[in-house]
């Protein structure tokens, strides 16, 4: 069955200019897909330009009413919702965000069926796609940005007036890093984004056991999972499958890294009731030797005690003062210094665009003509052509109930 897929103008202020399709990836859908067409709606903040869609013979307009599946990244404003559609893009309401809920009302009420991209997930709940390795490779970045702004070592441009990810990778040749121990916590696509920053950089990489108990001449660092920096309470051994069910009964053993670390790259995913990594008390601590962190994970005020608040691309940077637990300005003495921009894949859009097209194309896309065999759809839906809920996501339903009535 022919289905008529269309690119949404990004509309959500500030402007975000990346896409879920490049130009070429829009030519390798229709080529791949041949009951698939394309639309894509004219747009001046897009990181393609227009005419490189229409060089590609990919029809471009500003009406979308005859088209099936509405493809963006950022929400859609409410007087923006085309009833009857498909969506797809983040909506951020599956955690009850308070200031999306009238979005969901407003889309449940259209009768939109919606799609979002944090619920396109394997059935054991992995993310199918995502924008998580930019997150890492430019968190990465600016992090060291942070170091060479603040010790006058060196000045690395904002990613956001590079080209591209290979432009990045230039500016980096030009550094030189003193000899500092670094810690990346996580696994995951943004750790894995932010440890090829470190790879690029030749920085060693070493062993827990060495990280912990040796002194280095040069840089080096020390990737860490959630049983290195995680504890049993009662001091039994550590069981991977339990703390990520409930990770009640465990305790941070973060400190004997904080003890030992210049900066600290915060890539891990935090689950609801973890134990923080270092709390307020633990950074006031004599010991405590973390002078610079850079929380690509941003949960503000949560299990990393110096993420205040979330930076932005313009001002990236500021201070937390741990003895008195407030925000001081950057380069202050004696402080923790904070990188924590909550949208960094906003800064590379041209090959963070990329990278999600091929995702898309290889995850997503196959669904809509294999009848959805692997169930890809079903699980990622969350409202329904008549104007309800998914059982998967009802417990929303509160969320969304009229509180005035």
């Amino acid at each position: 069955m022919p289905i008529k897929f269309a690119l949404i103008k990004e509309r959500k202020s500030p402007p975000d200019r990346r896409v879920v399709f490049s130009p070429k990836k829009c030519r390798n859908l229709l080529e791949t897909f041949p009951d698939a067409t394309m639309v894509v709606e004219k747009s001046e903040v897009r990181v393609f330009d227009d005419n490189l869609y229409k060089k590609e013979g990919i029809e471009l307009a500003d009406d979308l009413r005859n088209c099936d599946v509405m493809l963006g990244v950022k929400e859609v404003p409410i007087p923006a919702l085309i009833p009857h559609k498909k969506y797809f893009f983040f909506s951020h309401t599956i955690k009850q965000q308070p200031y999306n809920r009238a979005l969901l009302q407003a889309i449940l009420k259209n009768k939109i069926e919606l799609y979002d991209h944090e619920t396109i997930v394997k059935e054991n709940g992995a993310r199918l796609i995502g924008f998580g390795r930019y997150a890492g490779l430019v968190g990465a970045y600016n992090t060291f940005r942070a170091l060479g702004f603040r010790d006058d070592l060196f000045n690395l441009p904002k990613v956001e007036n590079l080209a591209d990810l290979a432009t990045m990778k230039l500016e980096l040749d030009k550094i030189k890093l003193p000899a500092i121990k670094i810690v990346l916590t996580g696994t995951g696509k943004v750790a894995q984004g932010a440890k090829e920053i470190l790879d690029y950089l030749k920085i060693k990489e070493v062993s827990v056991s060495d990280y912990l108990s040796k002194k280095y001449d040069e840089v080096v660092f020390c990737q860490i999972d959630v049983e290195d920096y995680n504890q049993r309470s009662d001091g039994s051994a550590f069981d991977k499958n339990e703390f990520f069910k409930n990770p009640i009964g465990y305790d941070s053993n973060f400190m004997r890294f904080a003890k030992v670390t210049d900066m600290f790259i915060a890539g891990h995913f935090y689950g609801d009731n973890a134990p923080y990594l270092f709390t307020r008390e633990d950074a006031k601590h004599p010991d405590f030797k973390i002078n610079l962190v850079g929380d690509i994970s941003c949960d503000i005020d949560g299990p990393v005690a110096s993420t205040l608040r979330a930076s932005t691309i313009a001002d990236p940077f500021y201070a937390y003062d741990p003895q008195h637990e407030k925000e001081v300005p950057f380069k202050t003495k004696n402080t923790i210094t904070v990188m924590a921009v909550d949208n960094l894949p906003c800064e590379l859009p041209k090959d963070a665009s990329e990278g999600f097209g091929t995702m898309f194309i290889s995850q997503v896309i196959p669904a809509f003509f294999n009848g959805d065999k692997d169930g890809i759809l079903q699980r990622a839906q969350i409202t329904t052509a008549e104007g309800t809920l998914t059982e998967r996501f009802s417990y929303l339903r509160d969320y969304v109930a009229d509180q005035d009535s």
